[in-house]
């Protein structure tokens, strides 16, 4: 098992006065900015989506009046 504060006279790789530069990463990456380019979003739905769902819902509620017209007739 591993203590979270090692002995430094122990440790692989500390120097005495501290730890030498190329025993810790760089800072930062090298590489910047995206690898890819980002597709451009849409924006909105479309006129055909918006127009099936309006179609779907009228006759939702088509059926639905017509059900409680035939249980008061």
């Amino acid at each position: 098992m591993t203590t979270p504060d090692p002995d430094p006279r122990r440790t692989p790789g500390v120097a005495p006065g501290g730890v030498s530069p190329a025993e810790t990463p760089p800072a930062e990456g090298g590489t910047y900015g995206i690898s890819y380019p980002v597709p451009e979003l849409r924006k909105g739905w479309g006129a055909m989506p918006l127009t099936l769902i309006m179609v779907v819902v009228a006759l939702i509620a088509i059926g639905l009046i017509a059900m409680v017209v035939a249980l008061i007739a």
